[in-house]
């Protein structure tokens, strides 16, 4: 099972992105963050195998979250 987690500061974006990968049936979303400062947190407990990284977020952009992400724990980004 692929472990995603979905980032997005839309709730109804999580929701329609996680209900995608969840009916993938090969997938299962452990983890959703709402902004760029949530996602190296999540990361570290969750250890996902994949990220789908929104850009444009508030406090923290997503392009930010990426560069930090990469030097922490390097994990495949959509």
């Amino acid at each position: 099972m692929i472990k995603v987690l979905v980032v997005d500061d839309s709730i109804f974006m999580r929701r329609v992105i996680s209900d995608a990968v969840n009916a993938a049936g090969d997938m299962e979303v452990v983890g959703t963050a709402a902004n760029g400062d949530e996602v190296l947190k999540q990361v570290r407990e969750l250890k996902p195998d994949v990220i789908t990284l929104d850009i444009e977020m508030p406090r923290k952009n997503g392009l930010i979250a990426l560069q930090e992400v990469m030097t922490d724990c390097p994990t495949p980004v959509v």
